[in-house]
């Protein structure tokens, strides 16, 4: 038997940089040639969606059509990787709790204010967000503080899933059986407790619109975990200068294992953890060349 054919427009070498560049300056997302035939097959329903005939057509749609930066939302959604789960890389929220917590609730300024804020940048479907809340809850020390998760993302779709709160069984592969009280049963899964809930915000940002990311506030630390590797490296400078931007003086930074800031700023001070090392905005009072990381 005869295997059937990949019907439809095919995506051209032309096209691929064309779209792929247009990708890239509206949201930082690098798309290689290796990327092509992905897109290819991703994109091929929006082109059936708006009647076009094939990917040249769909590249001036993007770039000249008055619906073009709605359309490019669309396709960022499609083109984006929103794989995540609970307790994700578990060795670093051991580092978080047992170091990063503890230092903000002794903080003098903090205890006058009691107010927590932490930023989940690129939250997907609100999994990393919920458990840090649960951390934080379960930690005991910010029992009478206003505490807020703030959890962004470039999907208007997963910041919907993510207000939801609902959850299947991929997404508990890595969870404690203790932080299990944090749910609740619901009729296409679990869904986290109204009071963890009512901790976490959810909202769509585009991290390269460093001029909305104001609407973040000032933040104690930035979780922006196995984002920045999608990113090409200018955008990825934009994004580091937004974080420290929005980081209070001590804040502090944690990127996924494998990303780092070397050759990307020289802003943070490197700050080594017993299980993880963190980036961190230095207090005002820090001499210079503390400043720099090393």
């Amino acid at each position: 038997m005869r295997p059937l054919l990949d019907a439809g427009p095919e995506l051209g070498g032309a096209e691929h940089r064309l779209i792929a560049e247009a990708v890239n300056a509206f949201c930082g997302l690098q798309l290689g040639s290796a990327t092509r035939f992905l897109m290819q097959r991703r994109l091929r329903e929006r082109l059936e969606a708006l009647s076009l005939p094939d990917f040249a057509a769909y590249y001036r749609y993007l770039r000249y059509d008055r619906s073009g930066a709605d359309e490019m939302e669309r396709a960022v959604e499609i083109l984006t990787t929103n794989e995540t789960y609970f307790f994700r890389e578990d060795y670093q929220l051991r580092a978080f709790v047992g170091e990063v917590l503890p230092s903000l609730a002794n903080d003098r300024a903090l205890r006058e204010q009691r107010r927590l804020t932490i930023w989940s940048a690129g939250c997907s479907t609100g999994e990393e967000a919920y458990t840090l809340a649960m951390l934080i809850d379960d930690s005991g020390l910010f029992a009478d503080w206003d505490v807020r998760i703030i959890g962004s993302d470039i999907s208007r779709r997963v910041i919907e899933r993510a207000r939801e709160g609902i959850y299947g069984p991929s997404s508990f592969r890595a969870m404690p059986p203790q932080y299990l009280h944090y749910f609740e049963e619901a009729s296409r899964g679990r869904q986290v407790n109204a009071r963890v809930r009512a901790m976490c915000h959810f909202g769509h940002l585009n991290l390269l619109d460093v001029d909305r990311a104001a609407v973040v506030g000032r933040v104690h630390t930035v979780f922006c975990r196995n984002v920045l590797i999608y990113f090409d490296e200018e955008s990825r400078r934009r994004v580091i200068e937004s974080f420290y931007e929005r980081l209070l003086p001590g804040g502090t930074l944690l990127l996924g294992h494998s990303e780092s800031l070397l050759n990307l700023s020289t802003r943070f001070e490197l700050l080594h953890l017993s299980t993880d090392m963190v980036y961190r905005r230095p207090s005002a009072s820090l001499p210079r060349r503390r400043r720099e990381e090393r």
